[in-house]
């Protein structure tokens, strides 16, 4: 009869408090207080309210998620039985994990504890409680995911799913695809983010700091992207100093650092930073301790772009529009980890040097995204300071050798021009991208005006183009496309390919390649090859961002630089592998102009710009005293200067 029943109306937050007990055993026995992680009540009520299709909350690890999923579950099959689908990443955690963590909120809630049905209808994955099924699925399991409708489905730990389940799609569609015929069907998502590019935005009006959006292209992780396809609710707290409400991020987060006899700050050590670490208020610069944190929790809200919060936490603004109702939450508000744990731990993965120690603490420790690099590449809008009072195509003062560098791909080509002055100081004159399919002769003679043109009446002393991508397959364009562009123009034309490290800078390899003969024969003639370490010329670019503006050697970029631009130049990161060999890895798709920016820092080293000084004027001969001990060798050095010497000298 207690099946028949009809039950108050309660949200989820309330029916747990109600009916959920902890053992004696756990963390914190006693009745459940879903107040402690009051940033899980919000998610848990949209997904009650059934007015959207997806809730989605991207949060840390150790933050109340997996306990929220089950007073959703508790509430759901108790007040308003519908079959619920459960999708766990994978079939070990499901059976020894998640399994008795369900049948412990069975057993702990009266209100459940007598509508299951046990004996042969009780399975570890599938369970019938009020006459509907809980089915517990993981997500390399594409039986499960096409079994029956539901009116309810959770899936956990998005970003850990396999993208393709049996080449039957990705798992959180088939999922979706579950609850067509439940006409308030409800599919909440969560997990911690993992991998991808993140940039922050101001609110002009609230001066909130908001999670700008991300090209969802550049963003692996699902979560997020699933986050920021929804309202992009983000929790935020009152300074218990100033008032002003901000959003707590990885940013925020302040320690000690070591000062060394002589007054120069050293690493922190990871004691240093769980004994000293706090908060800086966003907005005025209030330092927080963590014992402010459960009042803040307490009176904290959440905020979507374009609202904003009044001193009494009122929020106002229209709610985003969106059939996905998202929630993110900073690590730093979890009340089982105190901030110092959360700094001790990054400055021990930090000091470790491996990107995935790193990755895992601001994933699962702040809540937010990973990418390689971290802060050892600025943010993109920090190049902004590197503009100076110069369009592009115009001359500034300065530039006394101008090189140009090439990135060659199947539609496309992509150029950069630079200026060189004393001191290797530089400066962007053009940049841009060619289009046409590169195995065609047409976007050659495009590319061709581009480099013959001169800039204040100098030529392009030497332009580098990356022989790397062979344009056509070879049985339909027998030559390659970059090496028959650098014989005609082999004057200051030459083709390069790159390579992680090696002994020099840069080595020339002697290529022989088919050429026009008389009388339609084929030729062979020799092209010099140039090989590039592209972890010394990256890095180089990479110093030079860091630069300042106005000392000799600045970097200099035109005021109507685009934003494209400078994101391909920070599209990179340094890392090290195990064993300390560099590697370089994407954080941005595109990373053209990068590629580019390094070949002109390459033609720049071999024609020695480093060297000029005052009014000098470059040595015809290229490089052959102070660094020849980092070209091939004395005598090449020396050939190849007399041989370019002649070449650039005409």
């Amino acid at each position: 009869m207690s099946i028949l029943t009809p039950k108050k109306r309660t949200e989820p937050d309330e029916w747990a408090q109600e009916n959920r007990i902890y053992p004696p055993t756990s963390g914190v026995p006693g009745p459940r207080n879903p107040y402690l992680t009051p940033y899980v009540i919000a998610f848990e009520r949209a997904v009650a309210a059934r007015t959207h299709k997806r809730v989605v909350l991207v949060v840390g690890s150790q933050m109340g998620k997996s306990e929220s999923m089950l007073d959703i579950i508790g509430q759901r099959m108790d007040l308003s039985p519908t079959p619920v689908l459960y999708l766990g990443p994978t079939k070990q955690f499901l059976q020894e994990q998640w399994e008795p963590r369900v049948m412990e909120l069975i057993d702990q809630s009266a209100a459940l504890r007598d509508k299951i049905a046990r004996g042969k209808r009780m399975t570890k994955t599938r369970k019938v409680i009020s006459g509907v099924p809980l089915r517990l699925a993981h997500g390399g399991s594409s039986v499960a995911l096409k079994s029956d409708p539901f009116g309810l489905a959770l899936t956990d730990e998005a970003d850990e799913l396999a993208a393709n389940v049996k080449g039957q799609g990705d798992p959180i569609s088939q999922v979706d695809r579950r609850g067509d015929t439940y006409a308030d069907f409800v599919h909440a998502i969560t997990s911690t983010p993992s991998r991808g590019p993140s940039d922050i935005a101001t609110d002009a009006e609230s001066g909130l700091q908001f999670w700008a959006n991300t090209d969802p292209t550049e963003v692996e992780s699902t979560i997020w992207r699933l986050w920021q396809s929804g309202t992009q609710y983000h929790w935020a707290w009152p300074c218990p100093h100033c008032g002003e409400y901000f959003i707590p991020r990885f940013n925020c987060l302040a320690w000690d650092k070591e000062i060394d006899d002589q007054g120069r700050e050293s690493p922190s050590d990871p004691a240093t930073a769980r004994r000293t670490a706090f908060l800086a208020c966003p907005a005025n610069g209030c330092v927080i301790t963590n014992d402010s944190k459960v009042e803040m929790n307490r009176r904290g809200v959440y905020v979507a772009p374009g609202q904003h919060i009044t001193p009494d936490g009122v929020v106002h603004g229209d709610a985003p529009e969106s059939w996905t109702v998202s929630f993110w939450v900073s690590g730093l508000a979890s009340p089982f980890k105190a901030w110092g744990e959360r700094a001790a731990e990054y400055v021990e993965a930090a000091r470790s040097g491996e990107p995935g120690e790193i990755k895992s603490v601001i994933n699962g420790g702040f809540g937010e995204l990973y990418a390689p690099g971290g802060g050892d590449v600025p943010d993109w809008k920090e190049l902004e300071g590197l503009k100076a009072p110069y369009l592009t195509g115009e001359i500034p003062p300065g530039p006394r050798i101008i090189t140009a560098a090439v990135d060659v791909q199947k539609s496309s080509l992509y150029y950069v021009i630079r200026g060189w002055g004393a001191r290797s100081e530089s400066w962007l004159l053009d940049m841009g991208q060619i289009f046409g399919e590169t195995c065609e002769e047409e976007v050659w003679s495009n590319l061709e005006e581009v480099l013959l043109q001169k800039y204040g009446g100098m030529p392009i002393r030497l332009a580098l183009i990356d022989s790397g991508y062979r344009p056509g397959r070879p049985d339909a364009v027998p030559e390659n496309r970059v090496y028959e562009f650098c014989c005609k123009h082999r004057r200051f034309c030459r083709p390069t390919k790159g390579r992680s490290t090696q002994a020099k800078p840069i080595i020339l390899s002697k290529i022989e390649i088919g050429a026009a003969g008389k009388g339609g024969r084929r030729a062979s003639t020799g092209l010099e090859l140039f090989l590039l370490d592209t972890d010394y010329f990256k890095g180089f670019i990479h110093e030079r961002l860091r630069w300042p503006a106005t000392e000799p050697g600045a970097f200099h970029l035109p005021q109507d630089v685009t934003d494209d631009y400078l994101k391909q130049l920070v599209s990179e990161a340094r890392i090290r592998r195990p064993g300390g060999r560099p590697k370089w890895v994407r954080r941005f798709k595109d990373n053209h102009f990068f590629d580019c920016e390094s070949m002109n820092a390459a033609a720049a080293w071999f024609l020695g710009v480093h060297r000029l000084r005052g009014s000098e004027d470059i040595p015809a001969s290229g490089r052959e005293d102070v660094h020849s001990e980092d070209f091939v060798s004395r005598k090449k050095m020396r050939k190849s200067a007399a041989d370019w010497s002649a070449a650039l000298n005409g």
